[in-house]
């Protein structure tokens, strides 16, 4: 059986290859993600209902994937990303920025891993 990490893994493998204007809107980054999960053979689920008012941007399996243009605010993503992660269908969440946030490894025991168009995709941001 596979792992959460080599799930997650794939994912990830998935979204290096996405190369992002300089200053897209969030809805522009939804359907580059979208993509990229496609051509890499991945069912993806968007805007996925987890429950009452509560939606993430994308369920691939078992892993969420939120989207957040700019620099989220570390405090508010960890409390989104904890209330994502109280529901049975999620097991990790890989957390797609514009720029860097510091996440810690883990929420709720779940994984967690953040990709940052700056430093992986090489935007050279305004």
């Amino acid at each position: 059986m596979e792992t959460i990490e080599s799930r997650m893994a794939r994912i990830k493998s998935a979204l290096y290859g996405i190369r992002s204007p300089a200053a897209p809107g969030e809805y522009d980054l939804h359907k580059l993600i979208a993509n990229a999960l496609t051509r890499a053979g991945l069912e993806a689920h968007h805007e996925y209902k987890l429950g009452a008012r509560c939606r993430i941007d994308f369920m691939v399996d078992d892993i969420g994937i939120e989207v957040k243009k700019g620099r989220p605010t570390p405090s508010l993503l960890r409390k989104q990303l904890a209330r994502y992660l109280e529901y049975d269908a999620i097991h990790g969440a890989i957390i797609v920025t514009q720029q860097s946030v510091l996440l810690p490894e883990r929420i709720l025991g779940k994984p967690i891993v953040c990709l940052s168009l700056n430093k992986l995709w090489g935007v050279a941001l305004p």
